[in-house]
């Protein structure tokens, strides 16, 4: 399971930043999604990852060792809410600029064919 979920945090922070080094503003913030997907994971994956396990269990609610760290979810949760947000506010500064200079490349001039 760990090298599953390695290689997919793998290819997505590889497909993310690929999308970054491109010249087109809606697919650099694709890709800054991607990469913020890829963060999220790589964090819950720190956060000991155990297949089949439950996170409480109610027998053994004294017993701290036992259950998962709560942090990376709290974390996880915070970073989905600000991804979300900064995602908005790029999607509205990219359609005030290619309002402004009729174009999406991230320069703002057409490169010449």
């Amino acid at each position: 399971m760990e090298l599953v979920l390695a290689i997919g945090i793998g290819t997505l922070a590889a497909s993310g930043v690929w999308l970054i080094l491109r010249p087109r503003t809606f697919q650099v913030i694709i890709g800054l999604s991607l990469l913020s997907y890829a963060v999220n994971l790589f964090i819950v994956a720190v956060g000991r990852v155990r297949s089949g396990a439950p996170v409480l269990i109610a027998k053994e609610i004294g017993d701290v060792a036992k259950h998962a760290d709560p942090l990376p979810q709290a974390l996880v949760l915070t970073a989905i809410v600000i991804s979300f947000a900064t995602t908005a506010l790029f999607l509205v500064v990219l359609l005030a600029s290619r309002g402004l200079a009729r174009t999406d490349h991230v320069d703002g001039q057409e490169p010449e064919a």
